[in-house]
Formats: structure tokens, C-alpha cells, sequence
């Protein structure tokens, strides 16, 4: 399966106070107390049932304002070492796809207010799945390079680096 070529459309657009990513916190963890608004399609509205019972949620979206280049060796934000693209969080990836974990506040028809968001406003959303410590926080996980850097990631905030 090779290069096969996929297509995804978006259900949704996630609504920040950021313009750029310059400045934005580099994880949710960052700034837990930046809200957003993540708007359904209207198509969608009856995917959040039951949604509401979860204290937190994944987003899945397209890094649209992460540039083009895609390098297979990157910066990242808490290192000053050129680090494999797919040991790091970095926007710009080979599939431009990212995910943030947030905290659900409420949910009113086709839109969701959460907390914590790191991503660009107008940012493509395309996936909601609820957050379930059991399944997705394993508790033998390492953090690798990143065990050096975690007492600046609540700090560090996006720069240029992987601006367009």
C-alpha cells in the first residue's frame, strides 16, 4: 500500500484565538487554560452524543498553516538537536495530521467548547474520539529524548520555525 493515495474531508473547523502558530503554546499542557470552540459540520452534530460524559476528548486535524516542507530531521521546540521528525510533535510532518487532547466544557448542538487547545484558529478538523486513560496512557511509557526537556514544556511557546 505504498503511496496510496487517501482522501479525507473535513466534519469541522476548531475555532482558537490564535492567527499563527508563532506564539502558541507548543502543547495543550502549555496553556490548559486556552479555550476554543470546535464546530461540527451540521452533518455531524449526532456524532457528539454521549460525548458530553467524557471529561476530555482527541482532536484530529490538518496542520494547514505548517508549511509544505517536510523534513525528516527537525528542530523541535525543547531541543537544540536536529531530532527524526517522527520522534518529535513537529507540524510538519510527511501527513500534516495532528492530534491535542483537551478538556470537553460543554457541548450545544453541533459545536463543543474545550479547554487547552494549541492549534491555529480555522484549523481542519477531522476526528473527534473520546479520551480513555485505560486505552491511551500506557503505564510503562518512556519519553525519550523528551525526559531532558520536560520541565520547560509547560513554558515553551511556538516560534517560526514552522511557520509557511
Amino acid at each position: 500500500m505504498k503511496g496510496a493515495q487517501l482522501t479525507y474531508e473535513s466534519i469541522g473547523v476548531i475555532r482558537t484565538p490564535f492567527d499563527s502558530p508563532d506564539g502558541m503554546p507548543i502543547q495543550p499542557v502549555g496553556d490548559a487554560a486556552v479555550d476554543g470552540l470546535v464546530e461540527l459540520e451540521e452533518a455531524y452534530a449526532d456524532g457528539l452524543a454521549d460525548l458530553d460524559g467524557f471529561s476530555h476528548c482527541i482532536l484530529l486535524y490538518h496542520f494547514h498553516a505548517s508549511g509544505d516542507d517536510a523534513p525528516l530531521k527537525v528542530e523541535p521546540f525543547l531541543d537544540d538537536e536536529p531530532r527524526g521528525v517522527f520522534a518529535t510533535r513537529a507540524p510538519q510532518r510527511p501527513n500534516p495530521i495532528g492530534l491535542s487532547v483537551v478538556e470537553v466544557e460543554s457541548i450545544t448542538g453541533s459545536e463543543m467548547t474545550v479547554s487547552g487547545l494549541d492549534v491555529v484558529d480555522g484549523t481542519p478538523l477531522l476526528d473527534i474520539k473520546p479520551f480513555v486513560p485505560d486505552f491511551d496512557v500506557p503505564s510503562d511509557a518512556d519519553t525519550g529524548w523528551l525526559a531532558a526537556s520536560a520541565s520547560t514544556i509547560q513554558s515553551t511557546q511556538a516560534d517560526e520555525r514552522f511557520l509557511r
